[in-house]
C-alpha cells in the first residue's frame, strides 16, 4: 500500500485549553482506503509521542518506510482497509509536518521555539475534528490510539461523544500516575538543562541540545519495556568489544561495557538526530495534564456519564507504564454507565511496546472487534465513490 503524505491548512484561530490561540496552522495527514458513499467507514487513528500522520503503507521509492502501525492497517490486516477510509492526523506541536515548534510564528516571522503554545490531548482532538469537518466525515466508524493515541481516543467519546460510535483503546489509562509524570519530568530536566537548549531558542544558535534528548529518550525507553525482555535480550551480557580483568570488566565508570548500555545509548543517539526538544516537552506536558475525571471531582464513572460510544479496551500484562489495572479502572466506570464495552487483557512479554507489534491474540482481538464494526456498516455503502467535497481536499494544503 502506497501513503501519500497530505496537507490541510487553517486561517482561523484555535482557541486552546490554556488560553492561548494559534492561527495560520497545518496538520499533516494521511488517509488509506476509500471514503464510502455515505461516509460511514471512516476510522481515525491517534498517534503516540514519537509518531505521526505516517500510520500505514510505504512511501512510494523508498525503502524502510513503513508506517508506525503497518501491521495492523491495510488491505486484509485487523483494520482492513478494503472496508474502512482509516486517517493519520500528525498532532499539533509535533515536527513532522504539523504546525509546531520548528515553525514560523506568523506574527513575529520568527521561528516559534519555546513561544509555541502549550497544547493538550482535548486541543488534538478538536484540531482533529476541524479536519473531519474539512473532508465531511460527520462521525467517525470509530477512532483508534495506544498509549498517548488512546488518551485521545478516549477524549474523542467525552468532547465528541455523538460523532464517534466506537472507541479502542490500547495500552492507555485515563490519566497518568505520580511515577509517569516523574519520569516525564526527569526527561524534560534532562533537555532543558542542556547548556544547548538556550532556553528553548536553540534554533537560533544553530544547535540542537542533542545531550538533552538522548538521555530523555533513554529514560523513556527504559520505561517501554519490561524487565523480562530486557533480561532476555540483553541480561548481563557484556560487549564483545570489553577486554579487562579476568572477571571481564573494565572497572571503568566512563566506558559502556554492557549491552544494555550500548542499546540505550543508540536509541538516544537514533532519537536525538530527528525529534524535536520542544516538540518533546510540549507532548510529555500534554500527558501529564490530561485526567478528564478531574473537574468530577476525580470521579471517573461521572465523567463516562458523557460517552455514547461502543468500547473495546487491550492491555498487556507486563506494561507497567499502563498497567492492565488503569484499563480496568476504566472498564468500570464505563459499566458503572451501562456502557458496550469489551476488554482483552493479553498476557504478553513485551512491556508497554507491545501494543505495536505482532502478538497474534491481540491482533485477533482487535480484528474480531474491527469485522463487527464492518458489519454494522449499512448495506448500501459503497467503498466505490469518493465524494466532491473530500476530493477537494486530499491534494495537498487547502
Amino acid at each position: 500500500m502506497i501513503a501519500t503524505p497530505q496537507a490541510m491548512h487553517f486561517v482561523e484561530p484555535l482557541a486552546l485549553q490554556s488560553g492561548a490561540s494559534v492561527r495560520d496552522y497545518t496538520l499533516a495527514y494521511e488517509t488509506y482506503g476509500t471514503l464510502n458513499a455515505d461516509r460511514s467507514n471512516a476510522v481515525l487513528v491517534c498517534h503516540a509521542l514519537n509518531a505521526s500522520h505516517h500510520v500505514a503503507g510505504v512511501y512510494e521509492g523508498q525503502d524502510k518506510s513503513e508506517g508506525w502501525w503497518d501491521n495492523m492497517i491495510g488491505p486484509g490486516k485487523p483494520v482492513d482497509t478494503n472496508h474502512f477510509f482509516v486517517i493519520g492526523v500528525n498532532n499539533l506541536g509535533s515536527c513532522f509536518g504539523s504546525t509546531g515548534p520548528m515553525h514560523t510564528h506568523p506574527d513575529t516571522g520568527k521561528v516559534y521555539g519555546a513561544d509555541f503554545p502549550v497544547v493538550t490531548v482535548e486541543d488534538w482532538v478538536n484540531t482533529q475534528a476541524l479536519l473531519l469537518d474539512r473532508l465531511g466525515i460527520q462521525q467517525l466508524a470509530a477512532v483508534l490510539g495506544g498509549s498517548l493515541g488512546g488518551m485521545q481516543a478516549l477524549s474523542w467519546t467525552l468532547q465528541y461523544p455523538d460523532r464517534v460510535r466506537h472507541a479502542v483503546v490500547v495500552a492507555s489509562a485515563p490519566n497518568l500516575t505520580a511515577e509517569n509524570i516523574a519520569f516525564n519530568e526527569v526527561a524534560r530536566r534532562a533537555i532543558v538543562t542542556d547548556p544547548d537548549f538556550h532556553g528553548g531558542h536553540f534554533y537560533q544558535h544553530g544547535v540542537v541540545p542533542q545531550r538533552g534528548l538522548r538521555i530523555a529518550r533513554m529514560v523513556g525507553h527504559i520505561t517501554y519495556l519490561s524487565d523480562d525482555v530486557m533480561n532476555e535480550k540483553f541480561g548481563r551480557e557484556l560487549r564483545d568489544a570489553v577486554v579487562g580483568s579476568a572477571t571481564g570488566y573494565k572497572y571503568s565508570t566512563q566506558d559502556v561495557e554492557f549491552q544494555i548500555e550500548s542499546y540505550l545509548r543508540y536509541q538516544g543517539d537514533k532519537f536525538s538526530e530527528y525529534f524535536d526538544a520542544n516538540t518533546y516537552l510540549l507532548i510529555t506536558r500534554a500527558l501529564d495534564y490530561f485526567d478528564p475525571a478531574r473537574t468530577y471531582g476525580g470521579d471517573l464513572s461521572a465523567a463516562f456519564t458523557r460517552t455514547a460510544a461502543k468500547f473495546l479496551l487491550v492491555s498487556f500484562t507486563t506494561d507497567w507504564r499502563f498497567s492492565p489495572a488503569r484499563s480496568r479502572e476504566m472498564v468500570q466506570a464505563l459499566l458503572d454507565n451501562q456502557r458496550d464495552v469489551s476488554y482483552a487483557e493479553i498476557d504478553a512479554p513485551h512491556g508497554h511496546d507491545a501494543f505495536l507489534l505482532d502478538d497474534a491474540r491481540y491482533m485477533n482481538v482487535v480484528r474480531s472487534y474491527f469485522a463487527r464494526i464492518s458489519g454494522e456498516l449499512p448495506a448500501c455503502s459503497s467503498n466505490n465513490g469518493v465524494q466532491p467535497a473530500l476530493a477537494a481536499h486530499t491534494g495537498g494544503a487547502a
